[in-house]
């Protein structure tokens, strides 16, 4: 199973970070941690620009400023060198693109930094890489690094390293998240086959400069390709081509460049970070940053000042509650995430459209997602984000409550009720084993599921993790039905599509489904782009090869001693986070 972490499975805000797990995404959750980092891919050429700013200005309306620093807990006003923050336990896989859950990403995020940054627009902006060109055909890009970058060893990150990175993101032996190998780099094919020593369309024109050529035109090959760099020298010197299963024993000793390095870490409880004196950018105002394992207890670690920053569901309750404790920041936010039940397309009766229309017209989706969160979320029906340019509710079917709609299709289906009330097929009974991570939003779905599928004539068995790499294993066995996940933080139309065409989502094979979405890359030009989404989106709003839930309205509430925290809509905090400084507070 791949782990969709890219420069990513993100920082959702259904829990506590900002930061994105299994399977595209973190397993759904109103916790107090981090929530997994997102994935970095390219804006369509000026697409939506002011849908983003749009998006980011509105972080600051409705922001509630500290009313009283003098009530901020001892614990966070001993910390002067230190900033803490609660992540959902990450398994350890430190290196991108070989992560385990966007938890490792988040963790990653603060340890590399990309080739290729995106601003608050969305807009392509220098990262590693000072500068880049395109050719006009739109198949060449060629890189320019900055002078004297180094790793946080001390030694030097050249164009040899990228050329690495991209290499071995080619190797038959890869089975990560990274997207790169889907872009169709000239050469790629017979390296990954074993018939060629190189890729040949990746050439090393000296120490700063890079250049790679396609195949065919891509929409999202610039961020893509301006992904982290790995250190050859450090994550090549085993390599045989091939062969990466060694990249494993490398995962939790890290070797980046980006604003932190990491000191320590402690499983199930945190992680440990100090700052990297070879950072090329501006070193980070505050040395050290830790993350804190912090399941469940986010509301305790942010009232006794354990952590220094939580999110939370923009519940009236929620706001209520973080405006009385007085020492905290509260700044609403809308992540460019989408939440789904992924369906194990594997089992025979799931492999039916109309038994998975049936079950998103049998789920009271309103009463979960919306009324049970005091309406901080709305039901979600295609896998695109609110915020995205793409966005669109044309032809798109909202699959409202339903009981006698969903009753008729399994009906048809040929799943009659059978003398318990439980419907039979050839002798089957029709069950659903749902998998959930542990959460009062759990509980919530498991209640309305309970109701509304056993009025279906479905016996709902569900299963709840407590640990959300447990939750990773079960899915990668394949033992379940239903699973709750959300997206990483998504910056392209074409970032939410792609666990249909990389295999995350098994069973699915749509031919049509395959051709919009190589369409929808093959152009930049963003009006053609969103006609084809469209299409994409009324496709997959009838097959349903997954059922959309929910898209969440969060708040995040931060110490009051924090200055120069901000939100960005493509990698939540990673950005910004080296740059926070903790004010005095007499």
């Amino acid at each position: 199973m791949k782990n969709r972490v890219g420069f990513a499975s993100t920082i959702l805000l259904s829990s506590m970070l900002l930061l994105s797990a299994c399977s595209n995404g973190a397993a759904e959750n109103d916790g107090a941690s981090a929530s997994p980092a997102p994935t970095a891919s390219a804006p369509g050429a000026n697409a939506g620009a002011a849908d983003s700013a749009g998006a980011a200005a509105a972080q600051a309306e409705g922001a509630i400023v500290a009313s009283d620093l003098s009530k901020l807990p001892e614990a966070a006003k001993k910390r002067t060198d230190t900033i803490i923050v609660g992540l959902v336990d990450p398994s350890g896989a430190f290196t991108p693109y070989f992560q385990q859950s966007g938890y490792d990403g988040n963790v990653s995020s603060l340890l590399y930094t990309s080739l290729v940054l995106v601003d608050d627009k969305g807009e392509p902006t220098p990262g590693l890489a000072e500068k880049w060109e395109a050719s006009p055909d739109g198949l060449t890009y060629t890189f320019h690094l900055r002078p004297d970058l180094k790793f946080s060893d001390g030694s030097p990150l050249t164009a040899d390293d990228v050329a690495f990175t991209w290499t071995i993101l080619n190797d038959k032996s890869y089975d990560g998240d990274s997207q790169i190998p889907a872009l169709g780099i000239k050469g790629a094919a017979a390296y990954k086959d074993g018939t060629a020593a190189a890729v040949s369309g990746i050439e090393v024109k000296d120490p700063q400069t890079i250049s790679v050529t396609l195949d065919k035109p891509n929409a999202a090959a610039l961020v893509l390709l301006g992904g982290d760099v790995l250190s050859k020298a450090y994550y090549g010197k085993e390599y045989k081509q091939g062969d990466l299963g060694y990249m494993k024993q490398l995962s939790s000793s890290p070797l980046g460049n980006g604003p932190y390095k990491l000191e320590k870490f402690i499983p199930g409880q945190e992680v440990r970070f100090t700052a990297n004196e070879h950072y090329f950018g501006e070193k980070p105002k505050t040395p050290h940053f830790i993350y804190k394992t912090s399941e469940g207890d986010t509301w305790q670690y942010l009232e006794t000042g354990e952590v220094d920053y939580a999110s939370f569901s923009a519940t009236q309750e929620n706001i209520d509650k973080l405006t009385a404790l007085g020492f905290v920041n509260i700044v609403p936010y809308t992540p460019s995430t989408y939440g789904y039940l992924q369906v194990n397309l594997e089992r025979p009766a799931l492999q039916d459209k109309k038994v998975r229309q049936a079950l998103t017209y049998g789920l009271d989706r309103q009463s979960i997602y919306v009324d049970a969160q005091q309406g901080a979320g709305v039901v979600a029906n295609i896998p695109s984000p609110l915020t995205s340019w793409a966005y669109t509710e044309e032809g798109i079917n909202a699959y409202p409550y339903d009981l006698e709609k969903a009753k008729a299709l399994l009906d048809e289906a040929g799943w009659a009720e059978g003398s318990d009330g439980i419907r039979e097929k050839d002798g089957q009974k029709l069950k659903i084993h749902y998998l959930g991570s542990k959460s009062k939003n759990t509980d919530i779905f498991i209640a309305v599921a309970q109701e509304n599928y056993t009025a279906l004539g479905i016996q709902f068995e569900p299963e709840i993790f407590a640990d959300f790499n447990s939750l990773v294993s079960k899915v990668e066995g394949g033992d379940y039905d239903l699973v709750s996940f959300s997206t990483p933080m998504l910056t392209d139309p074409a970032d939410g599509l792609a666990q249909f065409v990389d295999g995350e989502i098994k069973g699915f094979d749509n031919a049509a489904f395959k051709e919009l979405y190589d369409k929808g890359l093959a152009t930049t030009d963003i009006e053609q782009r969103k006609a084809v989404y469209k299409e994409i989106f009324q496709l997959l709003n009838d097959e349903l090869p997954v059922i959309f839930t929910s898209y969440r309205k969060s708040v995040y509430a931060y110490n009051g001693r924090i200055e120069n925290l901000e939100i960005s809509p493509f990698y939540g905090l990673a950005v910004s986070l080296p740059n926070w400084s903790l004010k005095d507070v007499q």
